[in-house]
């Protein structure tokens, strides 16, 4: 009999740690002329890179994880019937971890054995493996590691359902997902609703990122003949199944990081998987309106394994099969004011006769493989299914089984107060419990008219961007009831983010006219950084750390514009002056490695490469740079010769890059972290 029950989910993990205090901004909105060689129509690409400017505010960054890992017990929810078992932990995202085919004990996902956040998410921490849901921003979800509200809901036959949902700080707009598994199904099902809500249109992306098992024998198959692929000079068309002499469907041929957006006709069923030499595997099937699919794989180079192992553990393998609302992964698409989409997901297993998928040509492999489908899960009944499914969306909440962020009571809150209509679904339970220390400052603004201060030295707490809080904040401050510097510097970071930067700056000085604190001062740095006027941040940082409070959010930021400026004996200088919980952040390590390379002392970074790094961007070659540049100096000291391409060459030859320190994925990542140097 179908059930979902509560769980705990044991891992080996480490800590996700603080949040960083200082605020980082979006970056401006740059053209994007991606070079697409002739073959695809205009009409499909003519939103990539719309609206995906960076941005992460109101959200702060996660990256205080370390790698010390401890057994974690993650509250968990399983849903299982008599064919399939999932695994979700809400507190991640909502992830689902594992889902397993019973009657065979196949695990159809890559199920990682650790928790160990990485840095490739919008704000730092991410997990690899299980199947993750990606909403609203270009890039690994705000909340990939952050809780969702999580409740039990009915299906249509009344079994038990599952229901996760959130409300998006920054676009301002409900999702939730509603997850059933009736008695008898070999498909999990996954019912996606988002609600625009407000008065305008929203850029929006979704994508259901699904981690499956790389291994020779396994073949990745979608209904398409052609696809759109990242090459050296941007997006190119490809023909399947070969592609830059690689045999794409089977992925361990592909030697670098590569990402594949497949071209389906229109009337074309919607699906990927991954099968194995038994034709047996994962299959992900949508309704129409999540028209997109990729695969991304890490590669066989050395960097593309050090990642494999770096994200979970020696000797794991995985691909990523996506589905997404656009084309390709890049672009976002205009969801209208007050409108609400919804699609359904199925996960399952698929077996097929192996000799039509892995003994037939591409086209009759990937035909058959729809045939199978169309067999197991008629698209007439998913689509049927998600008829009934949207019948069920706007249904209360049943009993809650974990809590999610506070954010969205908040926000009910404020619009009550506004005499607001609520633009949150009233079925989705955001209740007034929710609220905790994060809302309490503006809940305060709210209810009393004044935003509470704080001493310097504090945390200056959680941001708001939006106009209705930016618009209460400034009256309060001008009104003098908020006339401090905690007031004046959380309405600045709101400026910016509205893109008024001269008001910020106002804002800023303000702040400081009422007590000078490095918190403020950071922040025109960080301005004068963006606009590249490099001798205007390098003082204001230092004027920001001599202030304080000092930490090694901003001990990093300052000693990176110094050794980006050349400065290697002020870097190094810097940081040894630094309390030893400041000066043995790894990035500050990296750095001052950097600089005393640079000044022809190579003891400090021949001991660096023995650390084992958590904070590595994806396809970063700082580490790879500074082993080379390391090696390269050395051996033009000790001949006396200058540092040409023979050297250069012979370098390479002589000292290959250990395994350990190679998060290179592509030879042009590489090139590019090279001029960047850190």
């Amino acid at each position: 009999m179908a059930e979902v029950r509560k769980a705990s989910y044991v891992l080996p993990g480490a800590d996700i740690g603080p949040e960083n205090p200082l605020p980082i901004f979006r970056l401006p909105e740059q053209e994007y002329a991606p070079c697409i060689v002739e073959g695809v129509p205009a009409g499909e690409t003519r939103r990539i890179r719309w609206q995906t400017e960076f941005r992460v505010l109101p959200y702060r960054m996660q990256d205080g994880y370390t790698a010390d890992r401890q057994a974690q017990a993650f509250d968990a929810v399983v849903m299982e019937n008599e064919h399939l078992k999932a695994i979700f932990v809400p507190a991640l995202g909502g992830h689902m971890m594992s889902l397993v085919h019973k009657p065979s004990t196949t695990e159809l996902l890559d199920r990682n054995p650790v928790f160990q956040p990485r840095n490739l998410a919008l704000r730092n921490a991410w997990i690899s493996g299980g199947i993750e849901f990606n909403a609203g921003q270009l890039g690994h979800h705000y909340l990939t590691c952050a809780p969702l509200h999580t409740c039990r809901v009915q299906g249509p036959q009344g079994e038990p359902g599952l229901r996760m949902y959130a409300w998006d700080r920054v676009k301002r707009f409900t999702y939730q997902m509603d997850f059933y598994l009736p008695d008898g199904a070999q498909f999990l099902f996954m019912h996606v609703r988002i609600v625009n809500a407000l008065d305008c249109e929203i850029p929006m992306y979704w994508w259901t990122n699904m981690g499956v098992p790389e291994k020779k024998d396994r073949m990745v198959l979608v209904p398409a003949d052609t696809c759109i692929y990242n090459d050296r000079k941007g997006f190119a068309l490809g023909h399947l199944p070969e592609i830059d002499g690689y045999d794409v469907p089977r992925t361990t041929s592909i030697k670098h990081s590569m990402e594949f957006f497949f071209r389906m006709p229109a009337t074309q069923r919607r699906w990927i998987a991954t099968l194995d030499r038994n034709g047996k595997g994962f299959i992900q099937t949508s309704t129409d309106r999540l028209i997109g699919r990729k695969l991304f794989v890490w590669g066989t180079s050395q960097g593309g394994k050090r990642w494999q192992e770096y994200l979970a553990a020696p000797g794991r393998a995985y691909v990523e099969i996506q589905a997404g609302l656009t084309q390709t992964q890049c672009e976002h698409i205009p969801m209208p004011a007050h409108s609400e989409w919804t699609w359904t997901e199925a996960f399952g297993m698929m077996a097929m006769d192996p000799a039509k998928v892995h003994g037939a040509a591409w086209h009759a492999a990937w035909t058959a493989t729809d045939a199978g489908l169309e067999a197991a899960l008629p698209r007439a009944t998913l689509d049927a299914l998600h008829l009934e499914f949207d019948k069920l969306a706007a249904r209360p909440c049943g009993e809650m089984l974990h809590g999610g962020l506070g954010w969205g009571a908040l926000e009910r809150r404020r619009a009550k107060a506004a005499g607001e209509a609520d633009t949150i679904p009233e079925e989705l339970r955001f209740d007034p419990s929710d609220l905790g220390d994060d809302q309490a400052a503006w809940l305060a603004l709210l209810d009393t008219g004044k935003f509470p201060e704080k001493c310097a030295g504090q945390d200056p707490g959680q941001f708001m961007i939006q106009p209705e809080w930016k618009a209460l904040l400034q009256q309060s401050a001008e009104s003098g009831a908020s006339n401090h510097w905690l007031g004046w510097y959380h309405l600045g970071v709101a400026h910016v983010e509205a893109g008024e930067i001269k008001e910020a700056v106002r804002a800023w000085d303000r702040s400081l006219a009422q007590k000078r604190t490095g918190w403020a001062l950071r922040n025109l740095a960080a301005l004068e950084l963006r606009e590249q006027r490099k001798e205007a941040a390098r003082a204001l940082y230092r004027d920001a750390w001599e202030t304080g409070p000092r930490n090694a959010y901003l001990a990093n930021e300052y000693a990176a514009l110094l050794l980006d400026m050349g400065l290697n004996r002020s870097v190094v200088d810097l940081i040894n002056a630094m309390p030893e919980e400041i000066r043995s952040n790894e990035r500050l390590r990296l750095m001052r490695a950097w600089a005393k390379v640079r000044m022809d002392d190579f003891h400090e970074a021949g001991r660096l490469f023995e650390h084992e790094f958590v904070t590595m961007k994806e396809g970063e070659g700082s580490l790879a740079n500074l082993w080379f540049e390391m090696h390269e100096r050395k051996t033009a000291k000790e001949r006396g010769a200058p540092i040409d391409d023979a050297l250069k060459a012979k370098v390479r030859h002589d000292f290959p890059l250990p395994a350990k320190i190679d998060f290179r994925v592509t030879s042009e990542v590489a090139e590019r972290n090279k001029r960047e140097q850190c």
